[in-house]
């Protein structure tokens, strides 16, 4: 039995605001990072069973950077997103609804080479990296929406 690596975080919004900000690319180019010296410099989302994505994520001191891609093997919307890289390793993300939350589940195969603790730290800065630009992002937008209405 393989080891799997699990790591969550709720965000206080609606599923399907979650299940957009997560899926969209020009989102996910804002959100996909661990830390501030991260970003995300390319995506592309073909979200459907199937379908290929390639996220290009890089240090911003340019000292590392890799491909994270493969094909979706399961896409059930508002719901789960399953996937296997391109090395066979398998992902599973579960989104599940909590009156005004949403929680988000990445259960994922660690690769060989980097220890698991930096693998587990890594993903969950991404989760926190989600969290918080989903919620600031809607509450801008509620902020914004308000002032205008006024």
């Amino acid at each position: 039995m393989k080891n799997f690596i699990t790591v969550e975080t709720a965000i206080n919004l609606a599923l399907e605001k979650v299940w957009k900000l997560w899926t969209t690319p020009a989102d996910i180019i804002q959100w996909n990072n661990p830390s501030e010296d991260w970003q995300t410099l390319r995506v592309e989302n073909d979200l459907r069973d199937g379908g290929a994505f390639l996220f290009r994520m890089e240090a911003k001191d340019g000292s590392e950077g890799f491909d994270f891609c493969g094909k979706y093997d399961k896409v059930i919307t508002n719901e789960l997103i399953e996937y296997t890289l391109t090395d066979g390793r398998k992902t599973r993300n579960q989104f599940t609804t909590n009156g005004d939350a949403t929680t988000l589940v990445e259960t994922f195969e660690p690769e060989a080479e980097t220890p698991v603790d930096i693998q587990r730290g890594f993903c969950q800065g991404v989760l926190n990296n989600f969290k918080n630009y989903a919620e600031n992002l809607i509450n801008n937008e509620e902020r914004i929406s308000i002032s205008v209405k006024e």
